[in-house]
């Protein structure tokens, strides 16, 4: 899972000390920081750059990321946590050449040997996501049911997504594309 964060959540870097060893709270509140404040901490040197996949013209996509390991903080989440420490996590940082700072900020629970290629083709999806969802409004009809029903619904959203699913692997069948048949007029 990686989402997407504002630049104010609070995070402890992973070589910060917590209350672990005997230390105060008070030690440990000290080292938390923002997400902003942490990929700054690290600097420009940290930002690597790279092509996360081909754009609709064909051109490469291509920006800098910085990654960090840290450990999300904040005294209602660490209540929330059985044992009373969060899980370390990955903290993905878009700092684009052109840009002052990092403009776009992720926190990824996959696991320490997750490459950066994968996580940055990863917090990139959305767009696929959000490319999806307006095909199933759009193209496919979810918004257009008008029933009263649970059972009604459910029929219906299952109905647009198998089309959506036939659709989308029509879209991706390559051996369709070679076929004269598929285009209008050509017997």
């Amino acid at each position: 899972m990686v989402p997407q964060f504002s630049v104010s959540t609070t995070l402890v870097p992973v070589w910060a000390t917590t209350n672990r060893g005997g230390g105060s709270d008070a030690a440990a509140n000290r080292a938390w920081s923002s997400l902003r404040q942490l990929v700054l901490a690290a600097g420009e040197q940290a930002a690597r750059t790279l092509a996360w996949r081909q754009g609709a013209d064909g051109e490469q996509l291509v920006s800098r990321f910085v990654t960090l390991r840290v450990r999300p903080a904040g005294v209602q989440l660490r209540r929330a946590a059985r044992s009373g420490e969060l899980p370390v996590r990955w903290l993905l940082a878009e700092w684009p050449e052109q840009d002052a700072e990092p403009v776009t900020y992720w926190l990824a629970s996959l696991p320490q040997a997750t490459p950066l290629q994968r996580l940055a083709g990863l917090a990139k999806l959305r767009w696929r996501v959000e490319h999806d969802y307006r095909e199933l409004k759009d193209a496919l009809g979810l918004d257009h049911f008008e029933g009263r029903s649970f059972k009604g619904w459910h029929h219906h959203v299952t109905m647009v997504s198998v089309a959506h699913a036939f659709v989308t692997l029509e879209r991706l069948d390559q051996k369709r594309l070679r076929r004269p048949d598929h285009l209008p007029g050509i017997a």
